[in-house]
């Protein structure tokens, strides 16, 4: 398993979890500084991420990127994916499709997690999910036409209805055909809706995609209550060789975040 931190690039979303919001050039030398093996980038657009200034920085600092993220569709444009206006939902996928292609050329996936979106209002839960498997089966094909995957995220309660537990989202893969789609199994919405970390991962096996190092309380890994050894057992026995990448609250700072992640990672899963 491999390690990663979060850079935010949009402006928006300064009170969110991610560790570094100084800039792509800060945030890769902080990464690389620390021993980070990637970074998980979190662009405001296809159009905003200058795809030769991030590939340079890879190379220059030897970092990876371990996925983009494609929140500032539903943070900056309220854009999502189970909207009842149909030109919406149209914009909310050319959105990630745009992304998927910048994401592609630079040897990524993207994540999909807010803008998924929810049943809400006239929007019932099965037309919901409908538009859903619609939209995760064209855009995991867009996305293997680079060699990549789509990674879906369930989140918590509090933030959608529609997934909230790992073991139903893969059935809904699976069960709806969806290929090339993977799931991207955050540890701080885990400790929310799982009751067994590991026996989720296990169930879950070669769809896990990607996974979010956090803890319960959506700090650092070692700031919280979440017993992440047996999670961690369990990636290593299903074989999971991604990464374990920290969005988490920059707190108390961010340096002191990112040292308790890379800390943590060396004691959990290095090796």
């Amino acid at each position: 398993m491999r390690s990663a931190i979060t850079i935010c690039l949009v402006p928006e979303a300064k009170q969110g979890p991610f560790v570094f919001h100084g800039g792509l050039e800060a945030g890769c030398r902080a990464a690389a500084e620390l021993g980070f093996d990637g970074v998980e980038v979190f662009p405001c657009s296809a159009a905003g991420l200058s795809a030769a200034e991030l590939a340079r920085l890879l190379d220059a600092h030897g970092l990876a990127l371990a996925a983009v993220g494609t929140g500032a569709g539903w943070v900056r444009h309220a854009l999502h994916l189970c909207h009842a206006d149909a030109e919406t939902r149209a914009r909310a996928r050319a959105f990630i499709g745009e992304l998927v292609d910048a994401a592609g050329g630079l040897g990524a996936p993207v994540i999909i997690g807010s803008m998924q979106g929810r049943s809400d209002g006239p929007v019932d839960r099965e037309t919901a999910l409908g538009w859903l498997a619609d939209a995760l089966h064209e855009l995991g094909v867009r996305a293997a036409r680079h060699g990549q995957v789509v990674f879906y995220e369930p989140l918590n309660r509090y933030e959608t209805n529609l997934f909230n537990r790992q073991e139903e989202a893969a059935e809904f893969l699976r069960g709806r055909g969806i290929g090339n789609v993977k799931l991207l199994c955050d540890l701080f919405h885990m400790n929310i809706e799982e009751t067994d970390l590991a026996a989720t991962l296990t169930a879950c096996g070669d769809l896990v995609g990607h996974v979010h190092w956090a803890d319960s309380n959506r700090r650092a890994v070692g700031f919280g209550h979440t017993a992440v050894g047996p999670a961690v057992a369990a990636l290593e026995a299903i074989g999971y060789r991604g990464f374990l990448s920290a969005e988490v609250f920059p707190l108390p700072d961010p340096l002191s975040a990112a040292r308790q992640s890379i800390e943590s990672f060396r004691t959990f899963a290095k090796g």
